[in-house]
């Protein structure tokens, strides 16, 4: 069919194109729609595929017009982007569709393009790269965290006090009965000051009643800066019982003969993790001066993907998805430009990981585990993960690649 493209204004990779299709066309298009009816449609008192076209379309025109409509809306946004030779980045959209019997057939056509990434200047650029180090303090938090963990909960019957886990009953304003039972652990948060204040005037077996303030900041704000009558009833108080940092520790902990031999391991991990956030610290910056260096758009279609990908992840609710898509939205397009990078330079560069290189990635897995290839390999196509594997094969090989030809001083 003959159609005509107009382009409208664009901006970075969106396009607006106006498009244009003869009545003739249209006509054609719907003469096709009800023959197709006219062959698969069942009508009372005529053979399957011999009713006559003209009581197809009264009984189905609104259908036959929407089919002609959207195959005609398929053949120019196919038409178009064979034509200009265009790769797109998502499916198209309609806007502004007019028809009127006798007319050509109007709408414009909403795309956007894949954006074409030059990366004119990846060198020259200098990093910092801080020292990974582990510190004295870092070490003895850490081993406070390995003791709080073996700590074990012993019920008493005083007064609870901040750091004491509780079980309660709270009723606040007309409630009537004995209200709910909540456990909380005191100065965790997990409850209002105003709350904790209460709880803390009595023992196991005490009730205490008497009016509460909500915070100015409550994240119900009917309820901000209430006062309310609350009572509470202490169930049960238990204590928290660590126990010494020391030998006995260190063979709980993970089998380890002595206290120094559990700090020599726990350090090392520290070292390694460090060791890890500093390399990822490093390609952060890298990746930012060159994104910098090289302007370049990014689809919003994908931004939105990406985001609604990560909320259905993270299962976040439907009346926050809006919330959450603004604040997310920055860190996605920054990821996405970050991967566009990558992808672009593994390309031009031939970095792309080899089946070889997987290959040996997976033996040296599979020799840390004592595990066979095989069994890792499969393990990894199972869960989805072979194609991440690649990808980090792929990217160490980039960095190798950029960290080789620019500037990387560490920090003393």
């Amino acid at each position: 069919m003959k159609i005509e493209f107009t382009p409208r204004a664009s901006e970075g990779v969106e396009r607006h194109i106006q498009v244009s299709v003869p009545p003739e066309a249209v006509k054609d298009a719907e003469d096709k729609a009800a023959k197709r009816y006219a062959s698969t449609v069942r009508l009372p008192g005529f053979r399957p595929g011999k009713a006559p076209a003209t009581v197809v379309r009264k009984k189905f025109g609104d259908a036959i017009r929407q089919e002609a409509l959207e195959s005609i809306v398929r053949e120019a946004y196919e038409e178009f982007i064979e034509k200009e030779s265009i790769k797109v980045a998502a499916q198209p959209h309609v806007h502004d569709l007019k028809f009127e019997e006798g007319k050509p057939l109007t709408f414009e056509l909403h795309l956007e393009v894949r954006p074409t990434i030059e990366l004119a200047r990846t060198n020259g650029f200098r990093i910092q790269r801080p020292a990974a180090t582990v510190t004295d303090e870092q070490l003895a938090e850490q081993l406070e965290q390995i003791r709080d963990e073996k700590a074990t909960w012993t019920p008493v019957v005083e007064k609870p006090q901040p750091g004491d886990m509780v079980n309660v009953q709270i009723a606040t304003g007309a409630e009537a009965g004995e209200g709910k039972s909540y456990p909380l652990v005191l100065g965790a948060g997990q409850a209002i000051p105003g709350i904790e204040e209460l709880v803390m005037e009595a023992a196991p077996g005490e009730t205490v009643e008497r009016p509460v303030k909500w915070p100015d900041d409550f994240p119900d704000e009917a309820q901000r800066g209430q006062t309310k009558t609350v009572r509470i009833t202490v169930n049960e108080v238990k204590r928290k019982s660590a126990p010494p940092i020391d030998d006995a520790l260190a063979r709980e902990a993970g089998d380890f003969e002595s206290l120094d031999a559990l700090k020599k391991a726990v350090r090392s991990d520290m070292e390694r993790h460090a060791e890890h956030e500093v390399e990822a610290g490093v390609r952060q910056q890298l990746i930012d001066q060159i994104i910098a260096a090289n302007a370049f758009d990014v689809p919003k279609s994908w931004v939105q993907q990406f985001v609604q990908n990560y909320a259905e992840a993270y299962k976040v609710p439907t009346d926050q998805r809006e919330q959450f898509s603004g604040e997310f939205r920055a860190m996605a397009e920054r990821q996405i430009r970050r991967d566009l990078v990558i992808d672009t330079i593994a390309e031009k560069e031939g970095l792309i990981a080899t089946e070889k290189e997987l290959d040996a990635r997976i033996s040296e897995l599979a020799d840390k585990k004592g595990a066979n290839p095989g069994q890792i390999y499969a393990q990894l196509e199972k869960s989805g993960r072979l194609k991440e594997m690649e990808r980090s094969i792929t990217e160490d090989k980039v960095f190798k690649w950029l960290l080789d030809r620019n500037d990387v001083s560490t920090n003393a």
